[in-house]
């Protein structure tokens, strides 16, 4: 049986020289890949309490949706400004070159609710800390932050500093 690591692409000089671009589609496109994907990621929630699941778009939800499935968890997605139909909060944060802004519905966490963030990758952290900060804005804990790879030559879990943060796969450069 082929590790999850074996089924990451690796892709050099992507998207410029000197990075190794670790590519998710290749552990979605294999059946076996996905399903140890799920799982690996849940296991690591396995002795966790909490009430909700929220994931970014989109590989948040990729990963997000099954576990919460299986656990018999609600999933709450986080989008990208502009995209969800009913009042939101919001928040702005710094990209490498520029600014994104994510949103989520206001009433989709309610207060005291204990909260898992889901995604695929952890790489600066900045996308991470937004989400924790939108959750923490609506009353919710964020009590752990589960990702399949994180890229820790970034320094993402600086940002993430006194939470509960689990990687399935740690590489140790950029």
């Amino acid at each position: 049986m082929k590790s999850i690591e074996e089924y990451v692409r690796s892709i050099p000089d992507f998207p410029e020289p000197g990075i190794i671009f670790r590519d998710v589609t290749s552990v979605l496109q294999d059946a076996e890949g996905l399903h140890m994907a799920v799982d690996l990621m849940q296991e690591k929630l396995k002795d966790v309490e909490f009430d909700v699941i929220v994931g970014p778009e989109s590989r948040g939800f990729i990963f997000g949706v099954p576990i919460a499935y299986n656990m018999n968890k609600p999933f709450i997605p986080i989008r990208k400004k502009g995209k969800l139909p009913c009042e939101t909060a919001s928040i702005t944060y710094e990209l490498e070159y520029g600014t994104a802004e994510i949103e989520i519905h206001k009433d989709a966490v309610k207060k005291g609710q204990r909260v898992v963030v889901i995604d695929d990758l952890m790489a600066t952290g900045g996308t991470n800390e937004a989400i924790v900060k939108l959750v923490e804005g609506l009353g919710g804990e964020v009590v752990k932050c589960v990702f399949l790879m994180e890229l820790a030559g970034l320094g993402g879990r600086r940002r993430l500093s006194g939470y509960d943060v689990d990687s399935v796969i740690i590489y140790p450069g950029k």
